[in-house]
């Protein structure tokens, strides 16, 4: 059996493994329509890479009102612009003619621009953004992708703190959230 044969096979074995290149998850979570349940954020980050688990975060009552979190905490522009100027320091959407705002039931509709991630727009500090023409800035800071999680998820999860428990990591506790792995 020559090389090309065992890789062709191990390809094969990997796909029936995973329930096959069609099947309807896969596909979803390919074109945008269904969210991971897990992502890994910050591969390259000196104290090491994040799991972020969307599941928990989309499914659970985890925002400081008690209530579940809306798509637009995170991603927030995901809405029309009208919408988005009123949370500032948020001042656009994307598209920028978007005209519905990103929920669970509006994802599953296939004329609602698919959700562009984080990196998109808030590129590392060495990169180009994906969709804009630089990195988004407030006053004088960068919003590179590092500021804009650290902004995002750590205010969230530092208000979380000051009015529950919560076994949510704050923001001085890098290694709540960073784990290095080992090499």
């Amino acid at each position: 059996m020559n090389k090309l044969t065992i890789t062709a096979l191990g390809f094969v074995t990997v796909i029936l493994l995973m329930g096959g290149l069609g099947s309807a998850r896969n596909t979803e979570v390919q074109e945008g329509r269904k969210p991971q349940d897990v992502y890994t954020l910050a591969t390259n980050a000196k104290l090491g890479p994040v799991k972020f688990n969307h599941l928990d975060h989309i499914t659970k009552n985890r925002a400081i009102d008690g209530k579940q979190i809306a798509c637009v905490d995170c991603h927030h522009t995901a809405q029309p612009a009208a919408e988005a100027l009123k949370h500032p320091p948020h001042k656009m959407a994307w598209p920028a003619d978007r005209t519905v705002t990103l929920t669970a039931e509006s994802l599953a509709d296939a004329s609602t621009p698919p959700v562009t991630i984080c990196t998109d727009c808030h590129a590392r500090a060495d990169a180009k953004p994906k969709v804009l023409p630089e990195i988004p800035k407030l006053e004088e800071t960068v919003l590179n992708n590092q500021q804009a999680f650290h902004r995002n998820c750590g205010s969230c999860h530092d208000a979380i703190a000051k009015t529950k428990e919560t076994t949510a990591p704050t923001s001085k506790k890098c290694v709540g959230c960073h784990k290095k792995t080992a090499a």
